[in-house]
């Protein structure tokens, strides 16, 4: 069993920047891919960012240049920089795990779910 909990969410102005995390509980932190997706206002829930226990990382195309992801397994948290943010970045965003490592793009295949975090940009 893997609790997620996210944290670093919050309002900010076209173009500024956050840092969301996500707390894994347990030792098998390492052994999961971890990925971040959001859910914007009547949408439905898209793929953001993932990154595998060694470190291979994944993007969205709308993200690529802008957020970076990351991991600290020593610390069993993974990160979600978050540069040059956009008003269409608003959503809520989820942390994932997944032992699935062929499909971390897959929202479907994630095993684990934190609660989320809400992210507004303001114009």
């Amino acid at each position: 069993q893997v609790q997620l909990v996210e944290s670093g969410g919050g309002l900010v102005q076209a173009g500024g920047s956050l840092r969301l995390s996500c707390a894994a509980s347990g030792r098998t932190f390492s052994t999961y891919a971890m990925g971040w997706f959001r859910r914007a206002p009547g949408k439905e829930r898209e793929f953001v960012a993932a990154v595998r226990g060694g470190g291979s990382t994944y993007y969205a195309d709308f993200v690529k240049g802008r957020f970076t992801i990351s991991r600290d397994n020593a610390k069993n948290t993974m990160y979600l920089q978050m540069n040059s943010l956009k008003p269409e970045d608003t959503a809520v965003y989820y942390c994932g795990a997944t032992s699935a490592y062929n499909s971390v793009v897959n929202s479907s295949r994630y095993n684990y779910w934190g609660q989320g975090t809400q992210v507004t940009v303001s114009s």
